[in-house]
């Protein structure tokens, strides 16, 4: 079987990835479709919110593999306007949640219009040093300006701070997730998608553990105003879990066994710290979710809250893969 896998070519090695990782989300949910089946007419509580959760975080696994798959197939140019678009979406669900002014329509414009396109078409021809900084240097100093030819004081350092914060969370975040795809490290060419398919895996995977180990023991939290349910020793735990993990998937990775740990811990705090920060940003606004009750005010049913952790994770992975192997 590995001599086998070995002799495909990159592209049929991801071919064969995807279709393993879709066979094991068909098994999934045919085996909780049956648990709920058998279990439609009892009334532990318990029981339906283990469900709900299960079912919350197999939704979201469809989305994400759906897209990159999506993506993948449409080749490296659609893949980087598709994840645009994710990022458009997410921009827009964090701003509608985020009071504006009459003054601040330039800079939306700016960042929508300009900003994202650029940033994105930056990732697309592959220039790695420019797409770095062009957000948190360029784009940063720009936006006030602009407000501040709009002529409006009022709240000004806030309202600035709101739109750089969520260009630099679903703009300049998300199209790390692309440029992974796009990123050649040495001997590892045209496989980007098994970069991408290890960083989500143990994202997604610290995620699920830290959210079972808060639900079924559980202990003080650690900031108890943001979240009830993040406390230390769940955290490690996830951590050390979703490492551990892509520790077993390092084949797929350019990555030496130990390498493939210190990683996959890498991708796992930043994503975990992310997902806690935009918590705090939910409990800011008063929701406690993007999309309330289920339904996103941007019609992208709660995007943000699917994408939140990786929108962290990917820059301080992709950089960190970028500077050890010097690309």
């Amino acid at each position: 079987m590995s001599a086998w896998l070995r002799n495909l070519t990159p592209s049929e090695q991801v071919g064969a990835l995807f279709v393993l990782v879709f066979g094991l989300l068909i098994l999934v949910t045919g085996t909780l479709v049956t648990l709920s089946v058998r279990s439609r007419h009892e009334t532990d509580e318990t029981r339906a919110a283990f469900h709900a959760d299960w079912w919350a975080l197999l939704k979201t696994s469809w989305f994400m593999v759906s897209v990159f798959w999506v993506g993948w197939v449409l080749g490296e140019t659609a893949a980087t306007v598709l994840f645009a678009l994710v990022a458009f979406l997410a921009l827009r669900e964090f701003i509608t949640l985020s009071p504006t002014r009459r003054g601040d329509h330039r800079s939306l414009v700016l960042a929508f219009f300009a900003v994202l396109p650029v940033q994105f078409w930056l990732v697309g021809s592959k220039h790695f040093d420019l797409f770095t900084v062009f957000i948190p240097v360029y784009v940063f100093l720009a936006i006030p300006v602009v407000s501040a030819l709009a002529d409006d004081p009022q709240r000004f350092l806030e309202r600035n701070a709101k739109l750089q914060w969520g260009i630099m969370v679903c703009v300049y975040g998300m199209s790390h997730v692309p440029a992974l795809l796009l990123l050649n490290l040495r001997h590892y060419e045209g496989r980007g998608a098994f970069l991408v398919f290890f960083l989500v895996f143990v994202v997604q995977t610290c995620m699920l553990v830290q959210h079972l180990a808060a639900r079924h023991f559980p202990r003080p939290p650690a900031a108890p105003h943001v979240s009830r349910s993040f406390n230390w020793t769940s955290w490690a735990v996830a951590v050390l879990a979703a490492s551990s993990l892509g520790v077993v998937l390092y084949a797929i990775t350019p990555f030496r066994p130990l390498e493939a740990l210190a990683m996959g811990a890498i991708a796992c705090v930043a994503g975990s710290m992310g997902h806690l920060v935009m918590k705090a940003l939910k409990r800011d606004r008063g929701v406690t979710n993007w999309g309330p009750q289920g339904r996103s005010v941007t019609g992208a049913n709660g995007l943000l809250d699917r994408v939140d952790a990786l929108c962290f994770a990917a820059p301080v992975f992709f950089h960190s893969a970028r500077w050890y192997f010097g690309a």
